[in-house]
């Protein structure tokens, strides 16, 4: 029979610790003299106590390691049930929102898509908006976690590609994962604090530094301003890029850094190709604006540098409305935010890694029709690359594009326009954050579309930050029989 008490006692500890980070929304509340930090106390005793229960529910199962079915039911269960606690500031207290767009804006906050169904920004509470930041940051640090430790041993969309880097952890998973959860934790505090100087110094009040660079290292595009970065155009753009793009390299590398090697780093190829495709969108996008007479070179390449960089990293910030730039400039916006950043980062989408398998392996592929009986082993930065890697990058690559196809059909069936539609599923399937067309609200909130729709969205972005397969296979029944 299976044993979900194992599962169950992890999502406990981690819900109640969820409860314990919504005393900083509430001091946030308290400081300025807001009465809303009631909000987030009751907020924090409910979480608290439900995780608090659940956990000795499930105490008895102390001591006995996770196995492959049980992680993979413990990735999926944590990105439901903290988005489910963390919608209850939400409803309580401001903006007074129903369960769906609760449920919707956690979601796209823990996911890191950054979506909003909030309109109003500007004069919500500081502990709402603190909030927002925190679960994106919560839910990039996250992501990384099960980045390094789980999707390897769980064989998804080739992750074991990474296991020979020594974070082969399952069967010993307890006290390795604790080792590298500590060294992960330390580097994402210290981005994240150096991004909040930065920040400040680059002319943000204090307040507005912190909330940014929560959601600037976790790549996920909440802001506290409903015009987003157009209310911060100059010298803070450069610092977003600047740390958008550090946030979207491997964090593995880091550690690697640390520990006094930067070889790795400088010779990955997958840094070096998305550091690479980076130049060659934006150079295109300028060249296009250029000749299009669309500003001052200066300004062009400041505003560019920064949409495509937020855009292909998935942040999802924004300075200008690039549908307006044209179409060419708008199609490359929305090819590149399917690429993403590199694998084992807080970036989202298919990541640069696995289109670089798909392009070996295309190339292993021509030379065999050109030499029938030639062995071209595909080999990827001097490793070989084995064929049970590259089958699974290949099922997830599919995977991604038919599940976006389906979940825009989807959402053009509950009224949606056609570019609305695909644009939603573009954003919420490859976790980026920004809709356009009809129904988007000016400040490119979605709390116009369908109940319906919402909920498409909410499910895609949690099918896109795990990766398909870890959600999808706990629909087979093979699964739970196994």
């Amino acid at each position: 029979m299976f044993d979900l008490r194992p599962v169950g006692y992890v999502i406990g500890l981690l819900v109640a610790a969820l409860g314990a980070a919504m005393l900083l929304p509430m001091l946030a509340d308290m400081m300025r003299g807001d009465p809303h930090w009631m909000v987030f106390l009751e907020c924090a005793i409910i979480t608290g106590l439900a995780g608090g229960l659940i956990a000795l529910a499930c105490s008895n199962s102390l001591g006995r390691g996770l196995n492959i079915q049980q992680s993979f039911v413990l990735t999926t269960g944590v990105w439901v049930a903290l988005p489910a606690f963390g919608a209850l500031p939400f409803i309580i207290g401001a903006p007074g929102a129903s369960f769906t767009d609760a449920m919707f804006e956690a979601m796209s906050g823990m996911t890191t898509t950054g979506a909003t169904i909030i309109v109003g920004l500007d004069d919500m509470p500081a502990g709402t908006l603190l909030w927002r930041g925190l679960l994106q940051w919560l839910g990039g640090l996250g992501i990384v976690i099960v980045a390094l430790i789980f999707l390897p041993v769980m064989r998804v969309g080739g992750m074991q590609f990474f296991r020979s880097e020594g974070f082969d952890t399952l069967g010993k998973i307890l006290p390795r994962a604790l080792d590298i959860s500590a060294w992960l934790i330390q580097i994402y505090v210290a981005l994240t604090v150096a991004c909040l100087v930065a920040y400040h110094m680059a002319g943000m009040s204090g307040f507005d530094a912190l909330v940014h660079a929560l959601t600037t290292i976790a790549t996920g595009g909440f802001s506290t301003r409903d015009a987003s970065f157009i209310a911060f155009q100059g010298a803070p753009e450069y610092v977003s890029v600047v740390f958008t793009i550090l946030a979207s390299l491997p964090f593995i590398r880091y550690v690697q850094l640390i520990a006094g090697t930067a070889r790795p780093l400088y010779r990955d190829l997958q840094v070096r190709a998305y550091l690479r495709w980076i130049g060659y969108a934006v150079a295109m996008v300028v060249a296009y604006r250029m000749l299009t007479g669309q500003g001052d070179f200066l300004t062009v390449v400041r505003n560019t540098t920064f949409n495509v960089v937020t855009l292909f990293s998935g942040t999802g910030f924004a300075s200008a409305d690039v549908s307006a730039w044209g179409s060419f400039p708008f199609t490359l916006i929305i090819i590149v935010g399917m690429i993403g950043g590199c694998t084992s980062s807080t970036g989202c989408s298919i990541k640069v890694f696995r289109y670089l398998v798909l392009m070996e392996g295309v190339k292993a592929q021509i030379r065999r029709i050109q030499s029938p009986n030639r062995v071209s082993p595909v080999r990827l930065g001097g490793r070989p690359v084995g064929e049970d890697v590259i089958n699974s990058v290949i099922v997830l690559f599919t995977g991604f594009i038919l599940t976006f196809g389906l979940t825009a059909v989807a959402l053009s069936m509950t009224g949606l326009q056609t570019l609305t539609a695909i644009t939603a599923a573009w954003t919420a399937v490859f976790n980026i954050g920004p809709v356009f067309g009809p129904l988007v609200g000016p400040t490119g909130a979605v709390d116009a579309f369908p109940v319906l729709a919402k909920w498409l969205m909410i499910f895609a972005m949690l099918l896109g930050r795990l990766e398909l397969l870890a959600v999808f296979v706990l629909f087979l029944p093979r699964f739970w029989r196994g």
